[in-house]
Order: structure tokens, then sequence, then C-alpha cells
């Protein structure tokens, strides 16, 4: 075993950073001997020098993130910072400066992971990023790598825990959205602005990696169709419940049927009770990858908090350095195949839509005529009112989104439609 250091440098000292530098030190042995030479934390880039962090030294610590990734000594550079800048400008940096990277940064990766990974491979380097999606849940490598002889069609998942929490409070104790919401603060499962999570931006960063890796395709996060949670009821999980269902929010990243297009979108929406994701629970995460020869795969497990996601960023730097060791690199960019991302449009799905309407003959009559105008096939019709109130739910069955959203808009337009109580896409059939 090589006795001089490869050495670290840590940017960000937070609640992942601070696991990342403990499980550094206590494993030290364990990790020298995986690797085949010890491994040195040679510098902690942090915005507070004067914070206590336990266990680092404090020599160590500075507040000169850019003159610290550009020593050139270092191997190896952790950001854990997040953000687009100054993580970006730090992580081209460090390349220049003859390390690799290892980040967590769904958020720049999604919007710009094709100029990081040219930048790495201009130089010679590494990037890699396993954390970055699903904290602890071995899911990139085993898209880039262990897949990478098959043919991925489909990846569906839950890659949030705050919003999975939620919608799971809410399905258990028949709780509203805010009632559940204030809880998963309370326990710290959401932020004090649950924005990102819960509006879905955090989950559809996770989906543009997602897809770029499966599809061997260029997705970024405008390429991704979003939609919130905020307005999903307990309504909507007793219509659920009916249909023998629950609601998740999902990042579904799809293949078109004859292979030319690929699609990724992030929304609520009903799958059935029968499906494996329907019985994941609390803050887990689990996606459902689908491909040609090796089938139906499900990778489940704890998709973030400090020790799974340091978890994952000590796998990478275990990989990293032994790439630096022999003196090779691993898989860079996939892009090859290049497909178009096609608009939420021309996505092939199901509707549950509930209409409030007048209690009156001849309104079922006007919805279905609007169905059929529109080309959308009604699987089933609930209708129940009393005193000129009545309530109507219709689950319809496979149709290009765009026609069922045209659908939508129509029915608001009947005079006898009193208003559209919620619309929910119907997935994992």
């Amino acid at each position: 075993m090589r006795t001089r250091p490869l050495k670290v440098a840590l940017l960000g000292c937070g609640v992942v950073g601070s696991e990342v530098a403990r499980i550094m030190t206590t494993h030290a042995d364990d990790l020298a001997q995986r690797i085949g030479a010890p491994v040195e934390l040679a510098g902690v880039a942090v915005r507070r020098p004067s914070k206590v962090r336990e266990g680092i030294d404090p020599a160590l610590v500075t507040t000169d993130a850019t003159a610290l990734v550009k020593r050139g000594d270092i191997d190896v550079v952790v950001e854990v910072i997040g953000g687009i800048e100054p993580a970006r400008s730090l992580i081209t940096t460090a390349f220049e400066h003859g390390a690799s990277v290892v980040s967590a940064n769904k958020a720049l990766l999604a919007q710009d992971g094709a100029a990081l990974h040219a930048a790495a491979e201009e130089h010679g380097r590494d990037l890699y990023y396993e954390a970055a999606v699903a904290g602890a849940i071995p899911l990139i490598r085993p898209l880039r790598e262990s897949l990478a002889g098959d043919k991925v069609n489909r990846v569906l998942g839950i890659v949030n825990g705050t919003t999975n929490f939620i919608l799971d409070k809410m399905d258990s104790t028949g709780a509203g959205y805010q009632e559940a919401l204030d809880e998963a603060t309370a326990l710290g499962y959401a932020e004090a602005d649950p924005t990102a999570d819960v509006e879905g931006f955090d989950a559809a960063a996770k989906a543009a990696i997602l897809a770029g890796i499966a599809f061997h395709t260029r997705v970024r996060l405008d390429d991704v169709h979003r939609e919130g949670m905020t307005e999903v009821t307990a309504a909507d999980f007793r219509s659920a419940k009916e249909m023998g269902c629950t609601i998740k929010l999902l990042a579904i990243c799809e293949r078109a049927a004859d292979g030319a297009s690929v699609t990724a979108r992030v929304h609520p929406a009903m799958i059935p009770l029968s499906h494996p994701l329907a019985s994941v629970r609390g803050a887990y995460n689990a996606v459902f990858v689908e491909s040609d020869a090796a089938g139906q795969l499900m990778f489940y497990g704890p998709g973030a908090g400090g020790s799974p996601t340091a978890s994952a960023v000590l796998g990478d730097l275990v990989a990293v350095c032994r790439n630096k060791l022999n003196g090779t690199k691993g898989p860079g960019e996939s892009a090859y195949a290049a497909l178009p991302v096609s608009p939420m449009g021309d996505v092939v799905t199901r509707y549950h839509i509930s209409l409030d309407v007048a209690d009156k003959p001849g309104v079922l009559a006007q919805v279905a005529t609007v169905f059929a105008e529109h080309g959308v096939s009604i699987d089933t019709v609930r209708q129940s009112g009393k005193d000129g109130e009545a309530s109507l739910v219709v689950v319809t069955h496979r149709a290009f989104d765009a026609a069922l959203t045209g659908t939508v808009e129509a029915l608001r337009k009947l005079d006898t439609v009193r208003g559209v109580a919620s619309i929910m896409r119907v997935e994992g059939e």
C-alpha cells in the first residue's frame, strides 16, 4: 500500500460535510485499505470560520475556497456547498489545477452538467455525484455502469423524502396538506421555506440527472415538466382509496414507445396500492427502473440526511481515489443518443378528474360529449349529489396529456360545471 496520502479538500462543512469529515477520520484505516493509500483531509472551506467543528483541526479551516482548490497538491475536491455559484467556478477551477471532484450538487448538475463533464474530460479528471440523487441509495452508478449494456425504458421514483413524508401522513391520518407540512417542519423533515421540495424543484433536478444517464441524452432542468403537490387534498386521498390507490409525488423519466424521444416530468399522481412504490413510507425514497434485459429493478432507502448522503459521497471518494492511484478515470458523460426531449403534451397518461356539477338531467351526457370531442375515452364515472349540487368523478383511459388538458379546459366552460375540484394523473398501471 502506498504510504503517501491522497489529499482531499472539503468545500462546505454543514450537515453533510461534517459527516464526511467525521467518517474520513473514524474510518481512516478501513478507507486506506479499500483505496490502497491513506486519505488526508487537507483543507475545509467554510463561510463561518469561528464556528466550532468537532473533530476538525481548526488549522484546516479556511474561508478562501478558491485558494484551497488552486493549491495544486489536492487530489480530490468534495463539493457539498450546493447552489450554482460559487460551486460551478470552484469545480471547474479544481479540474484546471489537477483535482477530480465528488459533488452532491443536484441543482448545478441538472443545470450545467454537460459543461462540467466537458471540463472534467478536457483536464482528464473524474466527476462523480452519486449523492446528488436519492442520498445513500446506489442509483447513479448502477444506471451508468451496471446497466450500461442494457436499454433503460423508464425510471419512476419517489426522490424527495420531505414530500413523501407529507403525503404519507395525509394518507395514513386523513390530515390536510398544511397540517402534515407543519408536522414535517416540526420534525425537521421540511425546511423553514419548503418551496424547493413541495413545488417539485428538488425532484425535477434529480429527474433531469436520472433521465440524462438512463437515456444517454442531455436533459436539463428546463426540460423537466414540474408540478408541485400543494393542491393535493384529503378529498383526493379519499378518492384514491376508493380506486385502490394512494398518492405520491413522482419523478418519471420515459423513453417514447418508438424510442425516438424521451420525456421527464415531476407531479403528484395516483398509483395502485399493489405497486411497489405505494408502500414507501415516511421520508424514504425509492426508484423503480424498467429495462429490456434486466426487467424491473427497485432501489430503496433513506434519500437525505447527513449520514446517508455522506455515505454516497464517501463511496464516490473511494472510487475516485482508486482511479487516481491506477492512473485511470471513471465513466464520463454519455450523451451519444442525443434524443429530443418531448413536451408534456406528448406524454400518454390517465386522468382522475373531480367535477362539481349541477344535479340535473343531461349533465353526464354533456360531460361525456366533451371527452369524446377531444378523443379521450372514459374508463369509469362516479356521481353523487343532492339539493341541486353534485359531484362527478371521471377516470379516463390512456390518452395524450395535451388531449386531456384540452378536455379539462372545455369542461370548465360548460354552464353545468360549477368547478373542477381536482385533476390528478394515474400512473403505475
